[in-house]
């Protein structure tokens, strides 16, 4: 079974998913990274060149691919579980946890992240601080109606996240 950390940028995924993957001695796959190493390119730059729907198939083959895999921790990119094909696949042999946070820890954790800016494109136009209330409001219901389990990590370390995620799952793989 596959651990699956969603949430918005920003909110941890990549920074505990490979701590969790560590501790429980699975592989760590981050698909966004994924995808720019196999296509060689930056997600800003695909996104530029070629637009949403040719990256978003990109990741929906990426998605497929890990999801026939397994004792992997996979954090999707944001978007993805935009596209029920994803839900589909991540469900299928996965656990998938949402690891939440406010707006303003985001929005600290993004100003603080090398990937903002020039790597991370705009989802609407507007600048990426401009639109993360409005793109946290329009996601936050999908996370929320796909997940299994919640983490507020705002007031929480990566550590106290990974410990809350590893007694979760051992909880409910227990009751299976």
């Amino acid at each position: 079974m596959n651990l699956v950390l969603i949430g918005y940028r920003g909110s941890g995924k990549t920074t505990v998913g490979k701590r969790l993957a560590a501790r429980m001695g699975k592989e760590f796959v981050d698909t966004d990274d994924l995808l720019e190493k196999q296509h060689g390119a930056l997600i800003s730059d695909i996104v530029k060149f070629h637009g949403w729907d040719y990256f978003r198939a990109m990741e929906r083959e990426i998605i497929e691919g890990i999801s026939n895999q397994d004792h992997l921790v996979i954090a999707p990119g944001g978007g993805a579980l935009l596209d029920p094909e994803n839900i589909l696949a991540l469900k299928r042999n996965g656990f998938i946890i949402w690891l939440k946070a406010d707006g303003h820890t985001i929005r600290k954790r993004m100003e603080k992240d090398c990937r903002t800016g020039d790597r991370r494109p705009s989802l609407t136009g507007k600048g990426i601080f401009d639109e993360l209330e409005e793109v946290m409001a329009f996601r936050y219901p999908i996370y929320e109606k796909v997940s299994e389990a919640q983490i507020d990590t705002s007031a929480l370390s990566p550590e106290e996240v990974v410990e809350t995620i590893f007694s979760i799952f051992h909880e409910r793989m227990g009751r299976i």
